[in-house]
C-alpha cells in the first residue's frame, strides 16, 4: 500500500490547466478526485504521500460543477406527466440525453394531471445516483393540480383542484405515496394552503409558490410556513406593481425568517422572461436566482406538435438569449442555487474537498465540451475527443 495508514487505493485523477468555479471565482487550480469525490491534494500530498494516478489536461478549460435542473417535464419526445406502461425507460432516455447539456442530476417535473396518473407514474420514478447510464434523479417536482384557475398556464383548467378541509390528505389521495417527491408547486392564496405546506416542509419536500394570484402578505405567510422556492418568477403570478409586488416581493421583502434565503426559479431563454426583468431579479437578489430550463417533450425535436401532460401544443421557432451577468454568477445559478434550494449543498453544486465530483467541461463560450459523474467521464463532445 502507497502512503500512510488508511490511504485508500481507489485511482486518484488529476485534472490540470483547467479553471475550476470555487467560492464564487474561476481559479487556475488543478482539480483532484478519488472514489467519485473531490479531493484536498494537501491531504494526499502530506497523510498519504502519494501523488496522481492520471493527469488529465484540459487545455484552459473551465470546471463548473454539474448542472442541476430542477424543473424539466421531458424532452427528446418523452412527457413526463404521461401515464406510460414503461414511465422509467423515458425518464432514463432524458436522463441519458441530458448529459451532453451539463445536467448532472435533476428533478423530472410533473404539470397538472388527474389522480389516476400521479398514482400510476410517481411510484415509477425512484431517486437514483447518476452515472454513465445517465443524469441522476434527485426527486420529483409535482407542478399543480393545486394552483390558481386564473395564472394556470398551460395546465389544463378540468385538473385543477383546491384542499378540502381534511387539506393533507386530499393532497394525499391525489398524489399517492410522497417518498420519490422532492418538490411541490401551490398557490398559497387557497385555502388550507398553509397546513399543506407546513405538513410538506416537514417531511422534508421544498414548497414552491407559482400559479398564484396571491398578494405580498400571503406569500410573505406563506414563507412563514416554510415554503421556500418560487416556481418560474413572474410567470404565471400577478405582475409587479408597486403598492403590492406580489410575490415578486419576496426578493426584498424585510418580513421574513432571520437567516431564509428564498430561491427563485427563471427561464432565462429571453421569451419567458425578458432580459431586463432577469437582470432586475437578479441585482435585487442574486444568492437566490436558480436557473430552470422548464422544458417540454419537444426539447430536442424542433417545431412541430408535441404534448405537455394532458393536451398538446405547437413549437414554432426555438430561441435561446443570454440576458447578462458574470459567468460565474450563472454557472453558480446551475449548480449552487438549486443544490441549497435542495439542502445538497455540501455534496453537489459545489467542487469544495469531499463533495461529489459531478462536474461539467466548458469552453469559453460556454459549450459543454465533458460532463463528469462520480469522476467519471459520461459525455464528451466528438471536438474534444480529438
Amino acid at each position: 500500500m502507497r502512503g500512510g495508514q488508511g490511504a485508500v487505493e481507489a485511482r486518484v485523477l488529476q485534472f490540470t490547466n483547467c479553471r475550476i468555479l470555487r467560492g464564487g471565482k474561476l481559479l487556475r487550480e488543478d482539480l483532484w478526485v478519488r472514489g467519485g469525490r473531490i479531493l484536498d491534494p494537501e491531504k494526499l500530498f502530506f497523510e498519504e504521500r502519494r501523488v496522481a494516478d492520471e493527469r488529465r489536461d484540459c487545455g484552459g478549460r473551465i470546471l463548473a460543477p454539474g448542472f442541476i435542473d430542477v424543473q424539466i417535464n421531458g424532452g427528446f419526445g418523452v412527457d413526463f406527466s404521461q401515464a406510460t406502461e414503461d414511465v422509467g425507460s423515458g425518464v432514463a432516455l432524458v436522463a441519458r440525453r441530458i448529459l451532453s447539456h451539463g445536467v448532472t442530476s435533476f428533478c423530472p417535473t410533473l404539470v397538472t394531471s388527474p389522480p389516476e396518473v400521479y398514482h400510476k407514474v410517481v411510484p415509477q420514478i425512484p431517486v437514483k445516483s447518476g452515472g454513465p447510464h445517465g443524469a441522476g434523479v434527485l426527486g420529483l417536482h409535482l407542478e399543480g393540480p393545486f394552483i390558481s384557475r386564473e395564472k394556470r398556464g398551460a395546465h389544463p383548467e378540468a385538473h385543477l383542484r383546491s384542499f378540502e378541509a381534511n387539506a393533507f390528505q386530499d393532497l394525499l389521495a391525489t398524489y399517492g405515496p410522497l417518498d420519490n417527491v422532492r418538490i411541490v408547486t401551490l398557490a398559497p392564496e387557497l385555502g388550507h394552503s398553509h397546513e399543506v405546506i407546513r405538513e410538506l416542509t416537514t417531511r422534508g419536500i421544498c414548497v414552491s409558490l407559482g400559479h398564484s394570484v396571491a398578494d405580498l402578505r400571503a406569500a410573505e405567510d406563506a414563507v412563514w410556513s416554510g415554503a421556500t422556492f418560487i416556481t418560474h418568477l413572474f410567470n404565471a403570478m400577478l405582475p409587479f406593481h408597486h403598492r403590492d409586488p406580489g410575490i415578486v416581493g419576496l426578493l426584498t421583502s424585510d418580513r421574513l425568517p432571520a437567516g431564509r434565503c428564498i430561491f427563485y426559479g427563471m427561464i432565462a431563454d429571453g421569451t419567458h422572461t425578458n432580459p431586463a426583468a432577469l437582470r432586475i431579479a437578479h441585482r435585487a437578489h442574486p444568492q437566490g436566482l436558480v436557473l430552470v430550463t422548464d422544458a417540454i417533450p419537444a426539447l430536442g425535436l424542433g417545431n412541430g406538435r408535441h404534448t405537455l401532460g394532458q393536451q398538446e401544443v405547437e413549437v414554432d421557432g426555438l430561441t435561446a438569449y443570454v440576458a447578462g451577468c458574470s459567468v460565474e454568477s450563472a454557472l453558480e445559478a446551475a449548480s449552487l442555487h438549486p443544490a441549497q434550494l435542495l439542502g445538497l449543498e455540501k455534496s453537489k453544486g459545489t467542487l469544495d474537498f469531499g463533495a461529489d465530483a459531478d462536474f461539467v467541461v466548458l469552453d469559453d463560450s460556454l459549450h459543454v465540451q465533458a460532463t463528469y459523474i462520480s469522476g467519471e467521464l459520461v459525455w464528451q463532445a466528438e471536438a474534444a475527443r480529438q
